[in-house]
């Protein structure tokens, strides 16, 4: 890669200066890491553009992970837990929420049923309108629920982009839910949120977003966007781990809906102080409790806590997720997104050179860039395999995601293993 062109596409080169050593480093540590970042992670001979199927973990967070193991095995020796009340905050701040808007959820999925249940679907039936860029292993449960009489709307994209004029025309009175993926994963299209917020609360409708392929990698903003409920798991873009994510549900919303889910972390004793700190419902059963009419006296937490709280969740995945957020923080998503979007125009000119279909809108801002290729992981996974290069390979298309420590030298070493299409 030459020099002109490293500068063309905004990447630093390295320069002689004359600034302090002890300057320099503090204000690296004030600026947070430079992009890209190697450094904070693990040396791999593999040029990994796969970061949207599965984003690795940092040496920080597995050192947060090795301290949180380190207390299970009662190593005197272990530093505190990490708090997790201040986790879900950090998170909330990153997608501009309120921090009792905010819970904890297995997955994108688990977050997307919830809701569902909320809203007593699919038995209490009404419209759903969703689009063909949304998540595609929730396209089946869409399809399951039109079977069970909700009346599902699908909105096909065109030239790659979900219109708002198409989803205008399915967003009709009677609509119940919009549900879709603020980023696809397909192909990065993203949606204009509040827009389509508008058009769904014009009609009485709500609105769920997946922002899986968001939260980290673009700017959000929950609250401005009206969005009603939004949900992501934590292993892509937010640098966690499977089996924890968030669940938001905007402040008041609830407040009209029946509860549909209950458990442990979803009550607290009548006179616990307000807040998500541990304290479970007074019980009435046990030698020595103070008399009741009933088992238990509690009360329902608020917010989305008390609206969608249930059992015990990964505990250890949460000291990677707060190391995550805290990274990110340092960085700057804007920062982050800007890198990505280096990179991208590199692999767009590269691929087009190459003869390959680009179905990713042109001046789309997200880390994800997808091209069309008959027969894609039969014809690829044997030279990129061979060149140590990893991005999502599927029967027709292959999707490139980079990441904060992905540099233009890797995405030579992908162009020049790709043939020609």
């Amino acid at each position: 890669m030459s020099v002109s062109r490293r500068q063309a596409l905004g990447l630093a080169i390295a320069a002689p200066i004359a600034t302090p050593i002890a300057t320099q480093a503090a204000r690296a540590a004030a600026a947070g890491p430079v992009l890209p970042d190697r450094a904070s992670f693990a040396a791999t001979p593999i040029a990994y553009l796969d970061s949207a199927s599965t984003h690795p973990i940092s040496l920080g967070a597995r050192k947060a992970m090795d301290a949180y193991v380190a207390g299970r095995t009662l190593d005197p020796l272990a530093p505190p837990p990490v708090d997790r009340a201040a986790t879900l905050a950090t998170f909330a701040r990153l997608v501009n929420a309120d921090p009792q808007e905010v819970t904890w959820v297995q997955s994108t999925t688990m977050g997307e049923q919830a809701v569902l249940r909320a809203l007593g679907l699919p038995h209490a039936g009404g419209r759903i309108v969703t689009d063909m860029l949304h998540f595609y292993a929730a396209f089946p449960m869409y399809q399951e629920f039109a079977k069970r009489g909700v009346d599902v709307a699908w909105v096909k994209p065109r030239d790659g982009r979900i219109l708002l004029e198409d989803m205008a025309r399915a967003i009709v009175p009677g609509t119940k839910l919009v549900s879709l993926s603020l980023v696809s994963t397909y192909n990065g299209f993203q949606h204009d949120l509040k827009a389509v917020c508008a058009l769904a609360h014009a009609v009485g409708a709500l609105v769920y977003a997946d922002i899986i392929h968001a939260a980290g990698a673009v700017p959000v903003d929950l609250h401005d966007s009206g969005v009603d409920f939004a949900a992501c798991a934590t292993y892509k873009w937010l640098m966690g781990d499977f089996g924890l994510g968030f669940l938001y549900a905007r402040r008041g919303v609830l407040d009209a809906l029946p509860q549909g889910d209950f458990g442990y972390y979803g009550f607290a004793a009548p006179d616990a102080p307000p807040g998500i700190a541990l304290s479970p419902p007074q019980t009435h059963v046990y030698p020595m409790d103070p008399p009741g009419d009933a088992p238990t006296s509690y009360r329902r937490r608020p917010g989305a806590l008390g609206h969608f709280g249930t059992g015990t969740y990964a505990q250890a995945v949460v000291a990677a997720i707060d190391h995550g957020l805290n990274y990110i923080d340092a960085i700057g998503v804007s920062a982050i997104q800007a890198h990505a979007q280096a990179l991208i125009g590199a692999l767009r000119d590269g691929l087009n050179a190459r003869g390959y279909r680009i179905i990713t809108p042109p001046g789309t801002r997200t880390p994800l860039l997808t091209a069309l290729l008959t027969d894609a992981r039969a014809r690829l996974s044997e030279p990129l395999a061979r060149a140590r290069v990893r991005v999502s390979l599927h029967d027709h298309h292959l999707r490139i995601s980079p990441s904060v420590f992905n540099d233009l030298d890797d995405v030579d070493r992908l162009l020049a293993a790709l043939p020609r299409a």
